[in-house]
């Protein structure tokens, strides 16, 4: 069983930045793949960002590409979301996601365990 719990949303102003955080526990953390996804009201869930078990590949939606960054930080089983030059279109519930298989993949069902999400709003 992986537990996972995401931290670092808030409010923020448009060309804001955060940091989201994803605690990872229940498992070798270098034995899963994680993804970021995100969900706006009224709108179906989107991949955002994705990172293969030793960060070697990293994965983006084309409408963050340049402005947010995925890392991994093994010796705190964490993943991280860089979100740079934030838009009110990045606001939404913001959820990683693990996977015991390999590869990044971009469809939600793929992945085993969530998290309960954090809310991002970005607006003046």
């Amino acid at each position: 069983q992986v537990q996972l719990v995401e931290s670092g949303g808030g409010l923020v102003q448009p060309g804001g930045s955060l940091r989201l955080s994803c605690a990872v526990s229940g498992r070798t953390f270098s034995s899963v793949t994680v993804g970021w996804f995100r969900q706006a009201p009224g709108k179906d869930r989107e991949f955002v960002a994705g990172i293969t078990r030793g960060a070697s590949n990293t994965y983006y939606v084309d409408s963050v590409k340049g402005r947010f960054t995925i890392s991994r930080a093994n010796a705190e089983n964490t993943v991280y979301l860089q979100m740079n030059s934030l838009k009110p279109e990045d606001t939404a519930v913001y959820y990683c996601a693990a996977r015991t298989l390999l590869g990044v993949r971009t469809r939600g069902h793929e992945y085993d365990y969530w998290g309960k999400g954090t809310q991002v709003t970005v607006s003046s």
